[in-house]
């Protein structure tokens, strides 16, 4: 692996994701990082024979042994305003959901 995650590029990823880290948290996951991005070169590196075919996961599901995809019936509920009686604030048969409050990290 030749590439890494610098530390102005994880000093900005950080202040992206609003984390609050010290100076030895803060290497400690660009460490961890880098480990993973090794991994992974390490895996990508691996020689395949062009014939193997792409998986999403090492069990093969065929047609043959997928279970049937069951029907997707619709049912409405006998009642739905029962239901939007119980929300805290609603309007014209629509829950009205809050704002979450934006909070900045000290």
């Amino acid at each position: 692996m030749t590439e890494q995650i610098s530390p102005e590029t994880f000093a900005h990823l950080v202040e992206l994701a609003a984390l609050d880290l010290d100076a030895d948290q803060a290497e400690y996951l660009r460490g961890e990082l880098n480990h993973q991005l090794k991994a992974i070169s390490e895996l990508a590196a691996i020689p395949l024979d062009e014939d193997v075919p792409l998986s999403s996961h090492g069990v093969l599901y065929t047609p043959e042994i997928s279970p049937e995809l069951r029907k997707d019936d619709w049912k409405p509920y006998a009642n739905p305003a029962e239901i939007i009686a119980q929300a805290p604030e609603s309007d014209q048969g629509y829950i009205i959901v809050p704002d979450i409050p934006h909070t900045t990290l000290e």
